[in-house]
């Protein structure tokens, strides 16, 4: 019975949780693929066995960190904030190929992994929002929900489409990374990876790996990603 209770108390919450976000889930564009600037490159890449790339970084965390610490607030929320910024700033993190149409979405969120009650990975859905104030309020109460329960948390959420799968790997501090991939199943979501951060001289440095869909980015995008994202962290 106790564990009927939290069960349904657990998602009695995540329906009040998301409530005040309804507003920004699933607008979207249909691309015309005519009109597409990327349509060559589109069509060069969409039937590859596996159309993903992926490109390892590290950023300089230093201010960030020191940030977080004099505002005791948490590190790994802060990047993960500065990080959907970044996403939500260029164009071409935000398609998608549904069927045979592309779609841009309005808005990217996060869904990432984080450790369960048992000490096992689950999924955490975390909105975008303007303000970081009410992201970090939302997403400090999801990674409760999720650290109180004992399953992946398999949901809507975890399998919608206008979001950036996340994951971090705190014990690591990586210089390359692979992801486990479905073949039988569609998917150009991109995937971005956080490793252990590190120190080098006076700087701490944060690798990070991102992963695309080459029908729908470049290598160009990706560096313009780690470029946004370094100037957000510094603060800029």
């Amino acid at each position: 019975m106790e564990i009927i209770l939290t069960f349904a108390w657990y998602y009695f919450i995540r329906i009040l949780y998301y409530s005040c976000i309804l507003m920004y889930i699933y607008m979207k564009q249909v691309i015309d693929l005519d009109l597409w600037k990327r349509k060559e490159h589109y069509l060069f890449f969409k039937n590859h066995q596996e159309p993903f790339f992926s490109l390892t970084a590290h950023v300089d965390c230093t201010q960030a960190y020191t940030y977080t610490k004099e505002k005791n607030l948490s590190f790994f929320l802060h990047y993960m904030y500065q990080s959907l910024r970044t996403v939500n700033a260029i164009e071409e993190f935000k398609y998608r190929i549904e069927g045979e149409k592309v779609v841009c979405y309005d808005r990217i969120h996060a869904s990432t992994t984080a450790l369960n009650a048992n000490g096992l990975f689950a999924f955490a859905f975390m909105p975008y929002v303007d303000s970081f104030e009410e992201f970090y309020t939302l997403a400090k109460k999801e990674l409760a929900l999720v650290k109180s329960i004992t399953t992946m948390n398999v949901c809507e959420d975890s399998g919608r489409p206008d979001v950036i799968h996340y994951t971090t790997i705190p014990w690591v501090s990586f210089t390359s990374l692979t992801h486990e991939r479905n073949f039988s199943r569609p998917d150009s979501i991109p995937k971005i990876s956080f490793g252990k951060y590190f120190k080098e001289g006076e700087r701490l440095l944060l690798p990070v790996s991102v992963k695309g869909h080459h029908g729908l980015m470049d290598g160009f995008h990706v560096g313009r990603y780690f470029e946004l994202f370094q100037e957000l962290l510094n603060g800029k």
